[in-house]
């Protein structure tokens, strides 16, 4: 099979097409044949290496985090699904690679795809999806009322966290530029700051949680707009403790973990509040959940631009420069 592929970390080719042996199929394995699959910022973060000491991938890699297609086998134990069925799925951490014609996935993380949605807007969708759900509805377990701060509205998670907390029934504020504000509000946004204008640290008070996609200084701000007993969720690091435990990580790489986000946790605490780092799971279960909301059109995929399998590369390089106006970048398949 045909896939994309790097040889090394840091590669400034940014990777190729390479042609490599059909994956293996084991017992709970569903084959998917690929249709489309989505750029994420986590496909350029694995391709520079920035996960290597807690994701360690063999090398050559096949990157891709996202697929929607159709069965082309099922595994012996396999019970939900079925040759021809057309799925969508974000493969467990330890086997990706999307970026290919065939991908083997087990089929506790597939789901039927949205029957309402093409499989290129199907393939935007796992991953930010499953981030959101995991953010607001497992973790911080988002109820009516509450108000929720989700940073980059217009972007891969922020698109979908929005609709989701709107649903949840939650007062929504985000960040986003004048030019995507229209977009932001009509995905569900109660309030819009332009960051380019506002300093959202001081318009924005009392919330009860912020999803934080951003890091760095958009991190320690974001404590400041928090009620006592609220939280910030980051899925943008550094990572803590409960991470690293959840993880497995030895001894070296929990202290770590723990130092990078020490003066954060530090802060929040004295603010009464408190900060913890998601890593999103592969979870079938979980898409099923969000299917139905996505069938009913409470949730929307935003598509920014669909690239051929061909230009995989050059997709990359699009998500790399900022170029996407809004939503996910995905490659499709002739």
């Amino acid at each position: 099979m045909k896939a994309f592929m790097i040889e090394r970390y840091g590669d400034k080719d940014g990777g190729h097409l390479a042609e490599t042996p059909d994956p293996q199929v084991g017992a709970d394995d569903v084959l998917v044949r690929v249709r489309a699959a989505s750029v994420n910022p986590l496909d350029l973060k694995l391709r520079e290496g920035e996960f290597k000491a807690i994701l360690p991938y063999r090398l050559p890699l096949v990157l891709g985090n996202d697929v929607a297609g159709s069965v082309a086998q099922v595994g012996s134990a396999v019970t939900r699904f079925a040759v021809g069925d057309e799925v969508y799925a974000r493969p467990g951490k330890d086997r990706i690679g999307t970026f290919a014609e065939l991908i083997a996935v087990h089929q506790d993380d597939v789901a039927l795809k949205p029957a309402t949605l093409t499989m290129e807007e199907a393939a935007s969708l796992p991953l930010v999806a499953l981030t959101s759900w995991q953010a607001l509805v497992e973790r911080a377990q988002v109820r009516p009322g509450q108000k929720v701060l989700i940073h980059a509205g217009s972007g891969g998670v922020g698109t979908i966290a929005v609709q989701l907390a709107k649903q949840l029934g939650a007062h929504v504020a985000t960040t986003a530029s004048t030019a995507k504000a229209d977009l932001v509000k009509g995905l569900g946004a109660d309030v819009v700051v332009d960051y380019r204008q506002q300093a959202f640290e001081t318009v924005l008070d009392g919330y009860d949680l912020v999803l934080d996609t951003l890091g760095g200084e958009t991190l320690e701000k974001s404590l400041r707009v928090l009620k006592p007993g609220g939280q910030v969720i980051g899925i943008a690091g550094p990572p803590d403790p409960a991470f690293a435990r959840e993880l497995g990580a030895n001894a070296i790489l929990r202290l770590a973990m723990s130092a990078l986000s020490f003066k954060t946790r530090r802060r929040a605490k004295r603010r009464g509040v408190t900060y913890s780092f998601l890593f999103m799971k592969a979870d079938g279960d979980q898409l099923r959940e969000l299917t139905p909301l996505i069938d009913a059109g409470k949730i929307r995929p935003v598509v920014d631009r669909v690239f051929p399998f061909e230009e995989t590369r050059e997709a990359m390089e699009y998500v790399e420069k900022g170029r996407a106006r809004a939503g996910k970048v995905v490659v499709a398949m002739a």
